[in-house]
């Protein structure tokens, strides 16, 4: 017979657990809670032949408990240590990125949970009791390797969204401060690419000379970057942006810099020129 011993005094804890072994898929196994000296226990016990399935399957659900009731503490106490310059709203975001990316489905994020159950499973085989708060605390060194590394993507990620949100602040308060130049201004966007329009349908020349490009904000100029720069050039009263695509980042960018002076078509005339146009293009290339 295995026997296995798992402390902690968290009741939320102790009922996941219960429920957990409730359902294990696995017979000739038992289970039960206690109290002796200073903590609540649950004590399961195997006297099947079935000992590697036991183990990891009791490893599977330590592992998933660590997640649900530690992960997060965990890397809001790594925020604190390592990130303790942001603020607690910034902090908060933080933490609100990271969990998002271990949510996902990469392969660098997915790795923590092989780390954590290696670590459990390998615990349990050598031991007879399992104290949660000193596991968490002194035996995950590689899963929380993991976890700091998604914090740093996650830091990453908060800085380049916050110098986009300054930027695009920036730009609408220039926006508000200069008289504009043009009525109109079409923009026909498609294969992620915009071509600029005056209000007699006629091309509105882009500077694509990256010394004049004051506006930009990225070194690595494309063509959109060269469009916006021509866009906060002339500060049309309205832009109308025939979407001969789907919405993507540069659009979105444009509709929060100019806000109200933004019109998105999908269905005029000239939305239709284009995209049959756009149509015998592809089909050229095929």
């Amino acid at each position: 017979m295995k026997s296995f011993c798992i402390k902690t005094n968290n009741e939320c804890i102790l009922d996941y657990l219960l429920k957990e072994f409730e359902n294990l898929p696995l017979t000739d196994t038992y289970f039960v809670k206690s109290e002796f000296c200073h903590y609540k226990n649950v004590i399961i016990h195997h006297t099947g032949q079935e000992e590697k399935q036991f183990f990891a399957l009791l490893a599977g659900v330590l592992s998933r408990c660590v997640i649900a009731f530690y992960e997060e503490n965990i890397i809001s106490s790594l925020i604190r240590l390592n990130y303790f310059y942001f603020d607690a709203l910034e902090q908060e975001t933080i933490l609100q990125n990271t969990i998002d990316l271990l949510s996902g489905p990469e392969e660098e994020f997915i790795v923590r949970k092989e780390y954590l159950y290696i670590a459990i499973l390998s615990y349990l085989l050598e031991n007879k009791s399992f104290l949660f708060d000193g596991f968490v605390n002194f035996r995950l060194a590689k899963y929380k390797e993991v976890l700091d590394y998604s914090i740093d993507i996650a830091v990453n990620q908060f800085i380049i969204e916050r110098e986009y949100s300054e930027f695009i602040h920036l730009l609408k308060l220039y926006i508000r401060s200069k008289e504009s130049e043009i009525d109109l201004v079409h923009v026909i966007y498609a294969n992620g690419e915009a071509i600029l329009l005056d209000k007699n349908k006629n091309t509105i020349s882009i500077c694509d000379n990256a010394f004049n490009a004051k506006y930009l904000s990225d070194i690595t100029f494309s063509a959109n970057d060269y469009a916006l720069n021509t866009l906060l050039t002339l500060i049309p009263e309205k832009i109308v942006v025939h979407l001969i695509d789907l919405e993507d980042e540069f659009v979105n960018t444009l509709k929060l810099i100019f806000d109200d002076r933004i019109k998105i078509c999908t269905e005029c005339n000239l939305c239709r020129t284009y995209r049959l146009i756009t149509n015998k293009d592809v089909s050229k290339t095929h």
